[in-house]
């Protein structure tokens, strides 16, 4: 298995290091704004994976792996 590249050490540890920030922040209407943001992004999400649910249905598993691999690219 190859080893994670530099940037990709480097983005989790930007992305851990904001999360820490954001949980230790105490105002409530950050509290407010991260939590409609975070909302959002599960909205966006639960959207594209009813997307993918249903271009997949019915077929069978090389074919939907085929499927995936078309919609993401």
């Amino acid at each position: 298995m190859n080893a994670p590249c530099k940037n990709t050490l480097l983005t989790a540890r930007w992305i851990w290091r904001n999360t820490v920030e954001l949980w230790q922040e105490t105002s409530g209407a950050m509290a407010l704004e991260y939590g409609l943001i975070a909302a959002l992004i599960a909205v966006a999400i639960i959207g594209s994976l009813v997307e993918v649910r249903d271009a997949l249905v019915g077929l069978p598993l090389q074919s939907a792996i085929d499927a995936l691999i078309n919609s993401l690219s």
